[in-house]
């Protein structure tokens, strides 16, 4: 690929799973990006040492110094302009973004959620999940709009709900997944293969690839 890497903001609060999967897959050249920077509002987030470790800019931005979200949000399109990243990236971020952030970076936003969207979405998907009882869950990548968890969805996985979960081993199994479409998702922005249509995100020019849309693992059914 002979255009430019496409250069990641990624905006984290806790572990930093799915920002390692990030990391891997731009190292072993499996997408076509490099993470510039990475943002999070809590300062003993592990994201922050992934980057570190990684020699990766890694910025405490301290929601406590600014006197709302959107002066915060404000606050975050200065770095991100400041590394010249071309697209954000929330992974694991638990602050509801304002359109302080959302204009300057419009559909070059995409988040990563636990749940087959439109269900279970904002917080504790997977007691969500549990609680209603329902037999497949997963994860989605969508665009990031004003409204919560129902910006445009570019990829989604599959995952069952087995007898006796419990919401740390959904989310072990719907964490795996999550490690695969995140990353996708990237490479497909990354060759410009996404076009938006109304709800519906289109993959243009389609050829053969690891995942399209939709990744289902094979579910065993006991007979």
């Amino acid at each position: 690929m002979n255009k430019p890497k496409l250069r990641l903001g990624v905006l984290a609060s806790g572990r930093g799973s799915n920002l390692e999967a990030i990391i891997q897959a731009c190292s072993s050249v499996k997408i076509h990006a490099g993470v510039e920077v990475v943002i999070s509002d809590r300062p003993q987030s592990q994201a922050l040492e992934h980057a570190r470790r990684n020699q990766i800019p890694a910025i405490h931005l301290d929601p406590r110094a600014y006197s709302g979200r959107e002066e915060y949000d404000e606050a975050a399109v200065r770095l991100l302009r400041e590394h010249r990243v071309d697209l954000v990236v929330l992974a694991g971020y638990m602050r509801l973004i304002t359109s302080r952030l959302i204009g300057p970076y419009k559909n070059r936003i995409i988040n990563i959620h636990p749940s087959l969207l439109p269900s279970f979405p904002g917080l504790h998907a997977h007691r969500q999940a549990l609680e209603w009882g329902v037999r497949i869950s997963g994860c989605t990548v969508h665009f990031v709009d004003e409204t919560m968890d129902q910006g445009s969805i570019i990829i989604q996985a599959a995952v069952p709900v087995l007898d006796g979960d419990t919401e740390e081993t959904l989310d072990a199994r719907v964490l795996e997944q999550e490690h695969r479409i995140l990353p996708q998702a990237i490479q497909y922005l990354a060759e410009d293969r996404l076009e938006i249509s109304g709800r519906r995100v289109v993959l243009k020019s389609p050829k053969p690839m690891a995942g399209v849309n939709v990744i289902s693992p094979l579910i065993e059914i006991g007979l």
